[in-house]
């Protein structure tokens, strides 16, 4: 039997989560990449950028907007936007246009925050810009896999990357009504987290052995997993969240703390958490509290409990990168195009890095 393949096309090609959609994609066994976008670097072989997938694509080169755009033909197409905040949109828009003049059923997943809010006023009260495409909102919905949504839509937008691991924490705790909605956040972040372009914040010498917050109760994760959360469980929760700035490459380590609506003790807060996520192939509640050096490299989520009666403590760790971004796309793109969502991301975790 013939195995199904799926053109496959990754726009704003050339930044880490770019990088890990291609590294992913190539071992995936049913999507094919015909097409990488990048207008800076246009024409340049891939692994210039990437010379980890030396072997991966042979002599593929990155193409400009109009050469990846004509890729687009009659059937089936996935297109993973790898594009910056403020830019995806309107791209995006540009192909989803195209595509339907020529028939070809689009699926796309979007890994900037240009889908992640319904409105295209909260998105812009965020980020400070105009929206991109306002019109091509409501073809998006924006959660993570493992929760689900009350409207299916043909496109998404995946949530960012320390969004996820408080999504992981936040839904369950509001859904089961384990917890009052008062909920505080600590998270740090390796500094992949933060792009390809240095900064004084993700400089190697400022970043290694060294630990700070930074845009503490202010970062604009906070309104994005608060109106996600919402849309799930319709409750709406005050998040109160600090994120650090880690001194390493890959990995979030979130601790969400919350008083109890009842008194629970750990083990039975751990077995609703195991119950909600039963069916959720890359989330495992540990009894232990989970370490970033067991999911780093890998889609899965590890979460851990602490309870004392009257307050809870939920740990999660994520890659950033994979389960944050690439893997969590990706697994959106199996669902879209009724694979198995474990398809091409079942590696383990890299564990001593």
């Amino acid at each position: 039997m013939a195995i199904m393949s799926i053109p496959t096309i990754v726009l704003g090609g050339t930044g880490y989560v770019a990088g890990e959609l291609l590294r992913l994609i190539v071992g995936h066994p049913h999507l094919q990449i015909v097409g990488v976008m990048s207008e800076s670097r246009a024409g340049q072989p891939i692994d210039s950028i990437f010379p980890q997938l030396q072997d991966s694509l042979g002599n593929m080169c990155f193409g400009s907007k109009r050469e990846i755009m004509d890729l687009l033909e009659e059937g089936q197409t996935a297109l993973f936007s790898a594009a910056p905040h403020g830019v995806s949109a309107a791209l995006v828009d540009d192909f989803v246009t195209t595509a339907k003049q020529v028939n070809c059923q689009l699926s796309v997943v979007d890994v900037s925050a240009d889908f992640r809010y319904s409105r295209a006023a909260d998105f812009e009260a965020v980020y400070e810009i105009p929206h991109g495409a306002p019109d091509l909102l409501s073809a998006f919905s924006c959660a993570v896999p493992e929760h689900q949504l009350s409207t299916a839509r043909p496109h998404i937008g995946h949530p960012g990357c320390f969004a996820t691991a408080l999504l992981m924490a936040a839904v369950p705790l509001m859904k089961l009504g384990i917890a009052d909605t008062d909920l505080y956040a600590v998270g740090i972040t390796g500094s992949t987290g933060s792009g390809r372009t240095p900064t004084t914040g993700t400089h190697h010498p400022e970043r290694h052995s060294n630990l700070f917050a930074y845009k503490a109760l202010e970062h604009r994760h906070t309104p994005e997993v608060v109106g996600i959360c919402k849309s799930i469980t319709g409750i709406q929760p005050e998040l109160r969240f600090i994120p650090h700035s880690g001194p390493f490459s890959r990995g979030i380590y979130v601790t969400m703390q919350a008083n109890l609506k009842r008194p629970q003790s750990d083990i039975e807060i751990r077995g609703a958490l195991q119950d909600f996520y039963t069916a959720s192939p890359f989330v495992v509640v540990r009894e232990s509290a989970p370490r970033i050096k067991d999911v780093v490299g890998s889609n899965y989520c590890h979460i851990g409990i602490a309870a004392d009666e009257k307050s809870v403590a939920v740990f999660v760790v994520i890659d950033n990168l994979v389960k944050g971004a690439a893997g969590g796309a990706m697994q959106w793109m199996n669902r879209q195009l009724d694979l198995a969502e474990t398809t091409g991301l079942l590696a383990p975790a890299l564990a001593w890095v």
